[in-house]
């Protein structure tokens, strides 16, 4: 039985994440310093809400300048242009294209952001590869597993240095909770449970008002079949087997990577799925309700549900070992001896926020992520979440996928 250092009972969430923070920007500044490269320029591939949240982290990074945006729809240009007014007005009339190509080609682009739907993600980042530009990629980072050969093998012929956007890969708070898990301090984890549960209308099929003639269509549809011109399958592309995997890619691949990374798991054997439409029926394609149980070399078993019609437990993901159990969510972590064991309770709470909830006012893990990458790619050596990692946690995601659609446990391979 481990006993927790006495002093690992008092952390102080205030001076652990200040110094997590400073530290991760003092170290960018001085490998910028010692670096050949001033600035790092950077072009965003796909510009909708997901790239605009993670601006406004970005913009606060040392030596990393927003250059140019890639499109293919006029109306997120134009919003994305009004967000970077509030929080960086100097880019505010930032140059657009809706030919991504057309930002690989130029020299004035070192690297990108690449937040465009999940079907983009493989092939924009071996397009950046091939042409030399570093990359980091939203989850997840295939549409398809078959994706991973050619991602591994373009990355392996530049120089690229990729990040995929797993950002509690950075966050102080889940690092600490691979430290006692790796001591020993709640046993033999054995179990893992996985929630990321919503109370949302976002199901709701309101046609968005886009002008056919403002999107270049083809180019959103890409490699999926050719198809109609759908503006809700545009906007909600995530709840659409051709453009996403549903909640499991979406935010399963999220905590799963977690338990990749603290456990050091790689990728499951077995997958039990099941799925339901609570409210989504005849909206989307992919169910709005979903459970899945994951067998792990080892013994570790992975429980995941989520919903978007019942908001109980939020996201978080708990460890269960044979002496506790540790809980974390994107802002807390707590350790909960099991009855009768000895070793000592540890809470650790990083910011405001409601348990379970999306998001906290701190950590932000985007920020201290793209630090990560910035700092990695200036050192020319691999950032916290890999390629390697990416495709891991989506292999995960399309295994439960697998057998939800094929509506029987399923076997890696």
């Amino acid at each position: 039985m481990t006993n927790l250092p006495e002093a690992m009972a008092h952390l102080d969430r205030r001076d652990m994440l200040a110094a997590t923070t400073l530290a991760a920007v003092q170290g960018l500044a001085t490998t910028r310093a010692a670096s050949s490269a001033d600035t790092i320029r950077l072009a965003v591939l796909g510009s909708g809400g997901r790239a605009r949240h993670l601006m406004r982290s970005l913009v606060k990074v040392p030596g990393l300048e927003l250059v140019a945006l890639a499109d293919v729809r006029d109306d997120q240009v134009a919003t994305t242009r009004g967000h970077l007014r509030d929080i960086a007005p100097a880019k505010a009339e930032i140059s657009a294209t809706k030919d991504f190509r057309t930002l690989l080609d130029s020299k004035d682009v070192d690297a990108v952001l690449i937040g465009a739907p999940d079907h983009w993600h493989a092939p924009m980042t071996i397009a950046a590869c091939q042409a030399g530009k570093h990359v980091y990629v939203e989850k997840p980072l295939t549409h398809d597993p078959a994706e991973a050969t050619a991602l591994l093998k373009a990355q392996a012929n530049s120089k690229s240095i990729c990040q995929v956007g797993m950002q509690q890969r950075s966050m102080p708070h889940i690092l600490k909770a691979g430290e006692l898990i790796r001591s020993g301090a709640i046993g033999k984890v054995h179990k893992v449970h996985l929630t990321w549960n919503r109370n949302s209308a976002r199901f709701k099929k309101d046609i968005p008002a886009i002008a056919q003639n403002s999107v270049d269509w083809r180019a959103f549809v890409g490699a999926a079949p050719g198809q109609a011109y759908d503006p809700y399958k545009m906007v909600h592309w995530r709840w659409f087997w051709d453009f996403g995997g549903g909640i499991f890619t979406d935010l399963m691949v999220h905590w799963i990577d977690v338990a990749h990374a603290l456990l050091d798991l790689k990728a499951p054997t077995s997958a039990a799925s099941v799925g339901n439409f609570i409210n989504a029926e005849g909206v989307w394609e992919t169910p709005d309700s979903v459970q899945t149980l994951l067998s792990y070399p080892g013994g570790v078993t992975a429980y995941f549900e989520g919903t978007f019609s019942n908001a109980r437990h939020g996201a978080m993901i708990t460890f269960m070992g044979t002496e506790g159990s540790i809980y974390c969510d994107r802002g807390r972590m707590e350790l909960v001896p099991d009855p009768g064991k000895t070793i000592k309770p540890v809470e650790l709470i990083l910011g405001q926020g409601r348990r379970g909830a999306d998001f906290y006012d701190q950590p932000d893990g985007e920020l201290l992520h793209i630090t990560d990458w910035v700092a990695a790619l200036r050192a020319g050596k691999q950032p916290s979440a890999p390629l390697e990692a990416g495709i891991t946690a989506a292999n995960a995601a399309h295994l439960a996928n697998r057998s939800l659609r094929e509506k029987r446990m399923v076997t890696a391979g």
